[in-house]
Parts: C-alpha cells; sequence; structure tokens
C-alpha cells in the first residue's frame, strides 16, 4: 500500500462548550498537565487562561514554552493563519517540535466553520487532520442553552467525545436528563463526566480517522461496536420519552445500503443532497461500497474532507453506512434521493474511484 498520507498528518482537537461551560478550567489544567509535551494549544486569548509566570519557561510575542514542553499559542488574527505560522516556525526551529494541536473555540462559536477550514485549505490540510471535536456541556444550564441557543446545539451534534460539567451541581435525575437530551441529538458520541477541568490529555486524543490502514479505531470513529455489529436504529434510541424539550429539530439517523455504488452514483447523491440542503448537514462520516472497497467519508455542512480509501474493510459487515445528523431532514426523503439517483445513474464502473 502506498504512504499512510491520514497517519502522516498532525492530529487536530477542537474543544468547544458554551459559555460557562468550564472550557478555561479545562486548558488551564491541559496546561500543567505533564503528558502535554509536544502539544500546541491554540486559544483565543491567552489571558483569560491565567497561566502561571513559574510555567513559562520561554515567552515570544504570542507563543509560550510551558516547562512542561507544551506549546500555548494566542491566535493573532484568524485560526488558518496561526496554524500555518506554528507549522512554519516548527519547521524553521524557532519553536520545538509538536506533534498534536488543540484548539480552544470561543463560547458561542458554531465549530462548524472550523471544521470546514481545516478541509478548505489545502495548505493547512496537507499537514494537519481533524482528529474530533470535544464539547463540554454544562449539566446545570444545558436544557435552556440547547433549547434556546443554534451554537450551544451545533456543538453537541458535532461532538466526538462530550464532557459534561457541574454533574456535582444537579442530582441523579437532572444528570440523567442532561444525557438523554444529548443522546437525542448525537446518539453515538461518547459522554464522559468531568469534575473540574481533571481531565486526562489521553480522553482528548483518537476520536477522529487516524489512518488509511483499518482497526478498531475505525470502528470507534464511525461510531460502531468493536465487534462490528450495527447498533441499534438511532430514530427508535428514545423515541417519545423526551417530552417538553426541543432541539432545534435536530436528528441522527443512519443509512445503510446493502449493494455497493459506483463513485459517480454516490458523489451524485451527496453533490444533489448538499446542493438542496447543505447548511442543514450538520455532520455526515460513514463507510461506502465503492464497487467492493471501502471509502471513508466525512463532512460538515457543504463542505466534504478528502475520501480515504482503507486498506481493507474493518470488519465482516460490508454494507454501506453514513452515519447522519441534520437539522429538519426526514430519514426517509435522504433514503429515497440516494436510492433514485442510483437508479438513474449510467453504469460508472470506468469511472475512478478514491
Amino acid at each position: 500500500m502506498e504512504r499512510d498520507t491520514v497517519a502522516s498528518k498532525i492530529p487536530v482537537t477542537l474543544i468547544t462548550g458554551f459559555l460557562g461551560a468550564g472550557k478555561t478550567t479545562l486548558i488551564s489544567h491541559l496546561l500543567r498537565h505533564p503528558d502535554m509535551d509536544r502539544v500546541a494549544v491554540v486559544i483565543n486569548e491567552l489571558g483569560e487562561v491565567g497561566i502561571d509566570d513559574d510555567l513559562v519557561r520561554m515567552s515570544s510575542e504570542n507563543v509560550s514554552l510551558l516547562e512542561n514542553g507544551c506549546l500555548c499559542c494566542a491566535v493573532r488574527t484568524d485560526l488558518q493563519e496561526t496554524l500555518r505560522e506554528l507549522f512554519g516556525d516548527m519547521r524553521a526551529g524557532r519553536i520545538p517540535d509538536f506533534d498534536r494541536v488543540i484548539v480552544e473555540t470561543t463560547g458561542m462559536a458554531d465549530p462548524g466553520p472550523v471544521i470546514q477550514t481545516l478541509a478548505n485549505d489545502s495548505m493547512l490540510g496537507a499537514r494537519y487532520r481533524l482528529d474530533g471535536v470535544v464539547t463540554l456541556v454544562d449539566t446545570v444550564n444545558a436544557p435552556d442553552q440547547l433549547e434556546a441557543h443554534t451554537e450551544a446545539t451545533q456543538q453537541v451534534a458535532l461532538a466526538d467525545r462530550i464532557l459534561l460539567t457541574k454533574t456535582d451541581l444537579a442530582d441523579a435525575a437532572s444528570v440523567q436528563f442532561v444525557r438523554n437530551l444529548l443522546r437525542e441529538i448525537n446518539p453515538r458520541t461518547d459522554i464522559v463526566e468531568c469534575h473540574n477541568g481533571m481531565v486526562h490529555p489521553q480522553e482528548l486524543k483518537g476520536l477522529g480517522l487516524d489512518s488509511a490502514r483499518a482497526g478498531p479505531q475505525t470502528l470507534h470513529f464511525l461510531g460502531e461496536l468493536a465487534d462490528g455489529a450495527p447498533r441499534a436504529d438511532e430514530t427508535d434510541y428514545l423515541g417519545s420519552r423526551l417530552t417538553g424539550r426541543h432541539t432545534r429539530g435536530v436528528k441522527s439517523f443512519v443509512l445503510r445500503f446493502d449493494r455497493a455504488f459506483s463513485w459517480s452514483s454516490f458523489t451524485s447523491a451527496m453533490e444533489l443532497l448538499v446542493g438542496l440542503r447543505g447548511k442543514d448537514m450538520l455532520r455526515v462520516k460513514g463507510i461506502v461500497n465503492v464497487e467492493g472497497a471501502p471509502v471513508v467519508v466525512q463532512g460538515v455542512g457543504h463542505v466534504f474532507h478528502p475520501p480515504v480509501r482503507l486498506d481493507r474493510w474493518p470488519s465482516a459487515d460490508t454494507h454501506s453506512r453514513m452515519v447522519f445528523i441534520t437539522r429538519n431532514i426526514e430519514k426517509a426523503h435522504v433514503t429515497t434521493l440516494f436510492e433514485s439517483v442510483r437508479l438513474l445513474s449510467a453504469d460508472a464502473s470506468g469511472v475512478q474511484s478514491p
């Protein structure tokens, strides 16, 4: 197999969460952790984190090197320029080498555009890869925030892992209610309780597709069980058990297809869907059978990352399956679109697949 271009890229983890969820506390803890060597942490305002002076070994205009080897960098203009400068400074020897980046977003930020930046910018896409989105959720205020603020719902919908904060300030029934709300929006994400920002850096790693060589991590990235068995249909996960709360029409569902696609028929269906409802396609990821070969696809909104052809199927299941997290889009409509495009597509056996 050719060089694994996915594994050679620097992984980027996004830390997001609504106002007051505990991001600053988390970042402050991470910056002091001994296992954060060779990690660059990009934050919006360095002053808000309040790094102790005795932790800083070297400081420049926008980069601090901490005693544990962790780089802390403030966003100077925009994230694209910051990531380019970090990589360029590392190559030029102006800062120590790093092999991972953690980016903190603002509380009101929709992480979607940040993810799209990594896919759209050719330079960044050649050097970095999205490893995952970690969303902090305030247990006490989450029900009202999810109902009132689109950004809070978007942050949960795009999460690969959710850190549930302030659980010590809520009773067990309230914590479970919030967990159910989060599961309604994003059934396949991991939910981990986080107390006072005390999370091991390892909890933020390995959430995305890290290699073109298939293995257990591939299944985890796709939200599947370790043995490759399909999960229950997410549309029936909670059903009518949640009452009185609405998450702005956000829902998750899985499409499965028994027959293989030609690459042209699959891309035609996706292009049509994105063209019609791109702004309501919050996140899509899955593995597609393209003329017998497994191809991983993932996208946010109207932007898709380059497809990755795996060296083999990660399990005995060779059916195409895609997880959709959408706003006001019904599963039946998406299924019908894919089947219609497949029927209308001409034989594309000669079309080159990724």
